[in-house]
């Protein structure tokens, strides 16, 4: 998959770093030194922001990022306290800012919670037509599923219209980062259209985070000045680490 002038599902992952600042004046220079730095992908984790449903804000702060980011992917997420986010949010807010999100020029993709919607198959093309991509998620916050559970959860989200699959667990053992990197490997050979990321959290998880171009995740999660899940690697740290797993890997 091509976004821009990006490719998506091939070779070592993209590297993307989660905004996660209060404030509008936090928000925008994060974004602007993230823009001149090793990313190749910045999320804006709408959750932490504390004026989310101040939608002239929220839209002055895409207006400004426009032209920032020309040289890097812009995921727009909202991250709801059910999937281990920072806010609990009403389903219409969560709509309308979604519907913030297609208007601005710079965002290339959409994080949908996507056993969290109502109608979900419905939303995801209502974004698309706007020509957004969409990332249907998944976050299992207390452990990790059996193999079928998991490939069940990502047939799913891949039969409901969704770009690119995410889905993130909770090992308790090393058995379960096995399992969830078996059932990535799997899901990435027999659906190559379909993008796939795919993390273990905490110290367990961490191989999960740096073995993308191996097993087939496409993104990969680094920390600027806060971690916004357990296991997350710096910026710097990770480019160093994915480089150097892509030397390996050829």
């Amino acid at each position: 998959m091509k976004i821009r002038e990006t490719e998506v599902g091939t070779g070592r992952p993209l590297v993307c770093v989660p905004v996660l600042e209060k404030t509008k004046e936090e928000v925008i220079n994060e974004i602007e030194y993230l823009a001149e730095s090793a990313a190749d992908m910045i999320e804006w984790r709408l959750d932490a922001f504390e004026h989310f449903t101040d939608y002239n804000e929220v839209r002055e702060i895409l207006q400004q990022a426009a032209p920032l980011l020309k040289k890097k992917l812009f995921l727009y997420t909202f991250r709801t306290a059910r999937q281990g986010g920072m806010a609990s949010v009403y389903r219409e807010t969560l709509t309308d800012l979604h519907d913030l999100a297609t208007e601005s020029e710079c965002v290339d993709l959409i994080d949908l919670e996507f056993f969290e919607e109502e109608h979900t198959a419905r939303q995801i093309r209502k974004i698309q037509k706007k020509g957004k991509k969409i990332v249907a998620s998944h976050h299992d916050l207390e452990g990790t599923p059996q193999m079928e559970v998991m490939r069940m959860l990502l047939d799913r989200m891949c039969e409901g219209g969704a770009d690119i699959v995410k889905l993130v667990v909770t090992p308790k053992t090393p058995e379960d980062v096995l399992r969830l990197l078996a059932v990535t490997s799997e899901f990435h050979c027999e659906n190559k259209e379909t993008p796939i990321i795919t993390v273990a959290m905490g110290k367990l998880g961490e191989i999960s985070r740096v073995s993308g171009e191996t097993f087939g995740s496409c993104v990969t999660f680094a920390s600027h000045k806060k971690k916004s899940a357990p296991g997350q690697f710096d910026l710097e740290e990770m480019r160093r680490t994915i480089d150097m797993m892509h030397q390996v890997c050829e």
